[in-house]
C-alpha cells in the first residue's frame, strides 16, 4: 500500500494512525471533520481536506480526487451530533444515504457509509491497520492485580457489557458489589464513567468489549489517555478491556499512568 485516506474523528487515534502509516512510508491523506478532528492532525498528514460531518459526497470526492482508493476510519464521532441542527446541513449524498437508513443505530448508520464509500471505489480497512501493536492482549497489563472481589465484578461485567454491545447500545458497562452502577449510551465512555463515578462513590470496575462479530472497520473499542484521566477522576480501581479487540492509545504512558494510579488493567 502506498497511499492511505484517514477518515479523522476526535482524540489522538487519527493522530498514531497517521504517524505510523508514514513511518511505513506510507502517504496520508486525511478528512479531517471540522466538528471532531485535531489541527495537529495538519503536522503527520501529507494532506489534509477540512470538511463537516455531514458532508459524505464532499469526503468522497476528496478521496477520488487524490487517488485514495483504501481508507480506515479513526478516532471518535460523538454520537450525540446525529441530535442536532447539523442534520439540516447534509450534502446531497448523505442526506440520501441519510433517507435510506432501516434505523439510526451507530452500526447501520457506518456501514451504510463503508457501503457508499465501496461503490465510490474506495475499501474501508480495519481500523487496526498499522495499530497492531496497540491492540490489549490477555490477561493483567499493570503491576496491581484484581481482588477476589474486583475479578467478579470484571467477570460480572463482561457478560452484561456483552449484552448491551450485542443491542448497539454501548460497549461499555461500570460495575461494584456484582451490581451494573451505570451503562453507556450515546453520552460515551468516559461521561458514562463519570456518572457511575457519582453514583458509586469510588472502588468502581469499568468494563468495554466489543459486540459479538464486530465489523473491525469501525467503531472499534478505544482507551487512552483521556481514558485514565476520567477513571481517576472517578475513583475506579479496574478497567477490563477486550483483548484484540480494544486499541490502547499511548499504551506504555497509560500502563505506567494506570501503575502510579494504582488502577489495575485487564484484558479479558
Amino acid at each position: 500500500m502506498d497511499k492511505l485516506g484517514i477518515i479523522a474523528g476526535n482524540g489522538k487515534f487519527p493522530l498514531i494512525l497517521a504517524e505510523n502509516a508514514a513511518r511505513r512510508g506510507v502517504t496520508v491523506v486525511a478528512v479531517a471533520l471540522s466538528e471532531e478532528t485535531e489541527k495537529s492532525i495538519e503536522n503527520v498528514a501529507s494532506k489534509v481536506h477540512w470538511l463537516s460531518i455531514t458532508q459524505l459526497g464532499g469526503l468522497i470526492k476528496a478521496f477520488k480526487a487524490d487517488g485514495v482508493t483504501k481508507a480506515v476510519m479513526a478516532g471518535q464521532v460523538v454520537k450525540r451530533r446525529m441530535y442536532t441542527s447539523d442534520l439540516l446541513k447534509l450534502d446531497l449524498t448523505a442526506a440520501r444515504l441519510w433517507a435510506s437508513l432501516p434505523d439510526r443505530r451507530g452500526d447501520t448508520i457506518l456501514r451504510a457509509v463503508a457501503d457508499e464509500l465501496a461503490k465510490n471505489g474506495i475499501e474501508l480497512l480495519d481500523s487496526t491497520t498499522f495499530m497492531e501493536d496497540y491492540l490489549a492482549v490477555h490477561g493483567v497489563m499493570t503491576k496491581r492485580r484484581p481482588s477476589k472481589e474486583e475479578q467478579a465484578d470484571v467477570e460480572f461485567g463482561f457478560r452484561m457489557a456483552k449484552v448491551i454491545a450485542e443491542y448497539d447500545i454501548g460497549q461499555s458497562v461500570v460495575v461494584k458489589g456484582l451490581s451494573v452502577v451505570a451503562v453507556e449510551a450515546v453520552e460515551g465512555t468516559d461521561n458514562c464513567i463519570r456518572r457511575a463515578g457519582e453514583l458509586g462513590k469510588g472502588g468502581i470496575v469499568v468494563v468495554k468489549v466489543s459486540r459479538k462479530g464486530h465489523d473491525m472497520r469501525f467503531d472499534v473499542p478505544v482507551v487512552g489517555m483521556r481514558t485514565l484521566d476520567t477513571l481517576k477522576e472517578s475513583g475506579a480501581k479496574v478497567l477490563a478491556v477486550e483483548a484484540g479487540k480494544t486499541l490502547m492509545l499511548e499504551k506504555d504512558e497509560f500502563l505506567a499512568g494506570a501503575d502510579a494510579a494504582g488502577i489495575c488493567v485487564v484484558g479479558v
